[in-house]
């Protein structure tokens, strides 16, 4: 994402914690709450545990250093602030390291149903809880270290399998099909739409497939792949990305199942 962003990253101070208002936690809390009572029967059990891992509470704004501190502890992954936008070069990278890049702003109480950037709330309560689940962030890091391989030329392909996990997966467990996208888990709107089930479609997961599946950023998603395991999903950077990928850019894109943004 190159954009530029709206929002003003936040600083730490001396301490390396982050000088959050009382609005702020005031907004931190009313998402959360919001969230995990519509999460109960909708999100995974991976990630619902994620929650509790880490201490997430809604009283406060968390802190990145504890949320790093708890994730070194569970899978050895961690988190770094940075500004809301940063180029995909980086993003890459940080992954490979297994640093989770989060942006340190929260959202306006006037944007508090939607944002296009990814702010603390989308990146913090949506992404880091699936983060404690050790087969999840395997799959995050080696999902960097192959787009840090492979270079800008495989770059778009790339994201549309962070695209369809990472951001929008679903998984199918013993309870039915559950949430763990943190733009699902984040999000009022695109949880009950992934749930419900009644405007969009669901695939089996299949890795040429999601190569192929063109996509957009700023409307409910038409489209869902399901996995079947989070070990099935770190499986998914085993295989040979960039045959799959030059082999999916022969075919082509599927048809868009979304109507052109308007320019």
């Amino acid at each position: 994402m190159t954009k530029e962003s709206s929002y003003t990253a936040k600083l730490p101070g001396s301490d390396g914690l982050y000088a959050y208002t009382a609005e702020e936690d005031a907004i931190w809390g009313e998402l959360y709450q919001r969230q995990m009572k519509l999460l109960t029967n909708m999100a995974c059990r991976d990630y619902l545990d994620g929650v509790k891992t880490l201490g997430l509470k809604p009283d406060k704004v968390p802190q990145l250093a504890d949320v790093n501190r708890r994730l070194h502890e569970t899978t050895g992954f961690g988190v770094e602030g940075v500004p809301a936008l940063i180029p995909p070069s980086r993003f890459y990278e940080l992954l490979s390291q297994g640093k989770f890049p989060l942006a340190t702003f929260l959202r306006r109480r006037e944007h508090i149903d939607y944002i296009e950037e990814p702010d603390l709330f989308h990146e913090v309560f949506g992404h880091c809880p699936l983060l404690t689940n050790q087969s999840y962030a395997n799959f995050v890091r080696h999902f960097g270290e192959a787009a840090v391989r492979l270079g800008k030329g495989y770059s778009w392909h790339l994201f549309r399998i962070f695209w369809f996990t990472v951001e929008f997966g679903l998984i199918n467990t013993p309870q039915g099909r559950r949430c763990f996208g943190a733009g699902i888990v984040s999000s009022p709107s695109e949880a009950k739409a992934a749930m419900e089930g009644t405007a969009c479609e669901f695939r089996p997961f299949d890795l040429l497939s999601v190569l192929r599946t063109p996509y957009r950023i700023d409307i409910v998603q038409p489209v869902y792949y399901v996995i079947d395991s989070f070990a099935d999903l770190e499986a998914i950077v085993e295989q040979d990305i960039e045959g799959m990928i030059l082999k999916a850019k022969a075919l082509g894109d599927f048809a868009p199942t979304f109507e052109a943004k308007a320019s």
